[in-house]
């Protein structure tokens, strides 16, 4: 991530539970809303890593954690009339959802008709007013093509019990896929192998890297948020001060003039304003000076602002949330299934739900890659349990069979599978490991039972195979999903094991180190707990402390 950043918690709205005491916005006050006008942009600084100076063909508002809160928390708490409400309204600004052509099926709703809810929040780079000049600083970037340099995606589960969070370093090597840009039609062909995540944005908008995040993950996103750095400042100032902790005294400065600027002494203190914003952007003076460790910096705050926000009706003065709503409705953007004051609102109401000691924070795992980072198998491990809503906290109720049934029907293709007589379908000898050789005759033997099952086009493949751990059904493209199902179906392999790639140029059952013999295929327990090296952090854990370099302590 690029130095200057907020963190994006949809924690946000969470918050307004904390301000029980003001008086609450009536559905009647926000039934009508207008048209939110278009929105400009934002940029961050603590000034590295800088990918071209094109001024953008419209701005871009930065996308922000924190501003995301205060918009939804004040936009629910304070008592202004009905045509104010329309005025907040017009503030808001929209951009598309999904500039991608690719889209995810929506999950299938649980026994109790809930469906889980997913909102990526972004927070750019720009700076692209004079205040957001002013709290970014890198006055030669101002204008430039922002970047994406915060990504958090917030689940909340469908039944309102837990909401988890994942962070995606700015680094992060993805495909970025073709996306076209909604208000001149321009087309951004996918990017020519692996780039970093933060460039999606300046490829059409932040629905390009909702797109990148959808492709990536597979995980169907309903919302997205933006917020710039004025933002940022208002929603820690209407809070009243937010308790961090260093474990020595800590200067975010270099010599060459890198840093936020934060400046605290060992222990725990209330930052609130710039302060705050300068704890959420500092990377030089945490820990190894990584986004890794910002992310975890910015993480503690919002675990603190949540608790703070619930325990403290700090905002119950109407003038000052009018004020703020006024600053945090103009610096937001949002797509348009939240362009209005009452969609923030229902959102809000949403995400209170869940309680502190049910928020689970976490960092997309990854490894290097020169100076870039990459996913890890944990991190499709972490993207399988949000795409599956399953708790990262590991305190999700036992799912009862009518919802377990509901699980393996969501994963199912929409698209319909040819009759098994004509799906053609290569099986491949994956069954050697570290210390075995490849069990002999294995593909000949489950190619005679698929040929068994009525899958006539069975064939094995008489070349030698990579090895698998697991029992594998791949595809190449969409259209053969639903074929590859039936195949996995047949032979009592799980749904979570079909996946598709290049790799494949047709339907391929490639038989696992775990089906080295019998005719009848047994899969493993499912391991659904959260990656250790995810780094998990609950909402409720008030003693984390960030660790100071001890080159930026004083």
């Amino acid at each position: 991530m690029s130095p200057g950043h907020t963190a994006g918690l949809c924690v946000a709205p969470v918050w307004a539970q904390g301000v029980g005491r003001a008086r609450k916005l009536t559905q009647n006050s926000v039934r009508e809303a207008v048209p939110a006008a278009e929105g400009d942009g934002g940029r961050d600084a603590e000034g590295d890593g800088r990918h071209g100076t094109r001024p953008p063909r419209r701005g871009r508002r930065v996308l922000r954690w924190s501003a995301v809160t205060l918009a939804v928390l004040i936009l629910g708490a304070s008592g202004a009339g009905y045509l104010y409400y329309r005025h907040l309204n017009g503030n808001i600004k929209q951009d598309e959802l999904n500039l991608g052509d690719n889209k995810v099926a929506e999950p299938t709703p649980n026994s109790a008709g809930q469906t889980p809810l997913n909102i990526l929040i972004i927070g750019s780079d720009a700076r692209d007013t004079e205040e957001n000049q002013k709290l970014g600083g890198a006055r030669e970037t101002f204008g430039g093509t922002p970047l994406a340099d915060v990504q958090m995606l917030v689940h909340l589960s469908a039944d309102r019990s837990n909401m988890s969070v994942v962070s995606m370093p700015r680094d992060t090597l993805v495909r970025i896929p073709k996306c076209t840009d909604p208000d001149d039609g321009e087309t951004y062909e996918a990017s020519d192998g692996r780039v970093m995540t933060n460039q999606s944005l300046g490829h059409g908008g932040p629905g390009c890297t909702v797109a990148t995040w959808q492709e990536l993950t597979g995980i169907h996103i309903d919302h997205f948020m933006m917020v710039d750095f004025a933002g940022v400042v208002s929603m820690a100032d209407a809070i009243g001060g937010v308790p961090v902790c260093v474990d020595a005294n800590i200067y975010s400065k270099d010599s060459q003039g890198h840093g936020s600027g934060l400046k605290l002494k060992e222990g725990t203190h209330p930052v609130q304003g710039e302060q705050a914003l300068q704890w959420l952007r500092t990377r030089y003076g945490f820990e190894d000076g990584s986004d890794l460790a910002r992310a975890k910096a910015q993480h503690m705050y919002m675990n603190s602002m949540v608790r703070v926000l619930r325990e403290n009706a700090t905002l119950s003065n109407p003038n000052k949330l009018r004020r703020l709503a006024e600053r945090a409705t103009a610096a937001i953007t949002v797509d348009p299934g939240l362009g209005t004051v009452k969609a923030l609102y229902d959102l809000s109401n949403e995400l209170r739900k869940v309680e502190p000691k049910r928020i689970t924070m976490t960092t997309m795992p990854n490894r290097l890659v020169g100076a870039r980072v990459e996913p890890t198998d944990d991190a499709e491990q972490l993207f399988r349990l949000v795409r599956e809503d399953i708790a990262l906290d590991g305190k999700d109720a036992k799912k009862t069979p009518e919802e377990k049934a509901a699980a393996t029907e969501k994963a199912s293709s929409d698209d319909p599978a040819a009759p098994d007589s004509d799906i053609a379908v290569l099986v491949q000898n994956g069954t050697g490991t570290d210390t075995l050789a490849a069990e002999n005759g294995r593909a000949r033997a489950v190619t005679n039972l698929l040929v068994g099952k009525g899958f006539d086009q069975a064939i094995a493949d008489p070349g030698a195979s990579e090895s698998e751990d697991t029992t594998l059904v791949r595809y190449p493209s969409a259209d053969l999903k639903g074929d590859a199902q039936a195949v996995a179906k047949s032979l009592g392999i799980p749904l979570s094991s079909v996946e598709q790639s290049t790799a494949v140029s047709g339907v391929t059952l490639v038989v696992g180190a775990d089906w080295r013999e019998g005719t009848t295929y047994k899969a493993a327990e499912v391991d659904n707990t959260t990656p250790d090296s995810a780094e998990a952090l609950n909402g409720a854990d008030d003693e984390a402390c960030m660790h100071v370099n001890p080159a930026f302590t004083w």
